[in-house]
């Protein structure tokens, strides 16, 4: 199987779990993880399986103010921040505008997000989800969110649940007898 891995990352999170997702996909299928700003048309069209996430700035999505507002934290001289190599490209919102219809193809959908509940976090997964669905992709799983905490690190744990994610994606896709 083909798998195209699409993150969005702003501070490393999203782009480590993506990578985690990735290995936990296995090493008999040709997987590529690679930033918003490389997820061509051509890449999409050669993938069987899009798995697409991205960080939950202010409820959802990142747009381009949330993203200045984040590289702006970044530059502070009190923070720890640092930005992802990938993080002045675009956002998934803009990523959507240009992608073409999905005809049925396979995906699934993540974020990061701040630990705690959905509705008063946000989710970026399900803004995820709904996209690829208006647009004709079938979603083969839920939405998924991986935990940062206050300080906008990984919660301890997140990145193996995001591999082992990855491994039943693996297994949701594979043909029944």
């Amino acid at each position: 199987m083909l798998v195209l891995i699409v993150y969005e990352s702003i501070y490393g999170n999203t782009h480590a779990v993506a990578e985690a997702i990735g290995r936990g996909l296995g090493a008999g299928d040709e997987i590529l993880v690679v930033p918003v700003a490389e997820a061509s048309a051509e890449r999409v069209s050669w993938a069987d399986l899009i798995v697409v996430g991205g960080p939950t700035h202010a409820h959802g999505m990142t747009r381009e103010n949330s993203r200045r507002s984040a590289r702006e934290a970044v530059a502070r001289p009190d923070s720890h921040l640092v930005l992802d190599p990938a993080a002045d490209g675009p956002g998934l919102r803009e990523w959507f505008e240009s992608l073409g219809p999905g005809d049925g193809k396979r995906a699934a959908a993540f974020d990061t997000r701040i630990s705690g509940p959905a509705f008063l976090t946000g989710r970026a997964a399900s803004g995820i989800g709904s996209e690829l669905h208006r647009r004709g992709y079938a979603l083969v799983v839920e939405p998924e969110s991986f935990l940062v905490d206050r300080h906008n690190e990984l919660l301890e744990g997140e990145a193996a649940r995001a591999e082992s994610w990855g491994a039943s994606l693996a297994e949701v896709l594979v043909p029944t007898a």
